[in-house]
């Protein structure tokens, strides 16, 4: 079975760096999920309130289910950072591991 990277890069508006940080905390503490393998959140080297979340998941099935396994805190923590995000920055990318 296949690893899958989800990767989400955003900019977040000036001035909310200290609250998007106390936010991606409480978030990465109750993450959890079947599959999840990792959760991290980097900071672009050179660019100030830019950064990068990665999501490893054990396999497709995992990815696939991930949403269904989110309970309302997660989702509510997961709109905040998106409402801090700059509008039209967020990309979103989906690795999966070749064989």
């Amino acid at each position: 079975m296949s690893k899958v990277i989800f990767s989400v890069q955003y900019e977040i508006e000036e001035g909310k760096k200290e609250e998007y940080l106390r936010t991606i905390r409480e978030l990465k503490s109750l993450l959890k999920a079947d599959g999840l393998e990792n959760y991290s959140v980097y900071e672009v080297k050179g660019k100030p309130n830019n950064f990068g979340e990665l999501y490893t998941f054990s396999n497709n099935e995992a990815f696939e289910n991930f949403d269904d396994n989110n309970d309302e805190r997660v989702n509510i923590l997961i709109t905040k950072i998106a409402d801090m995000a700059v509008d039209h920055s967020t990309k979103y990318t989906t690795l999966t591991e070749l064989s």
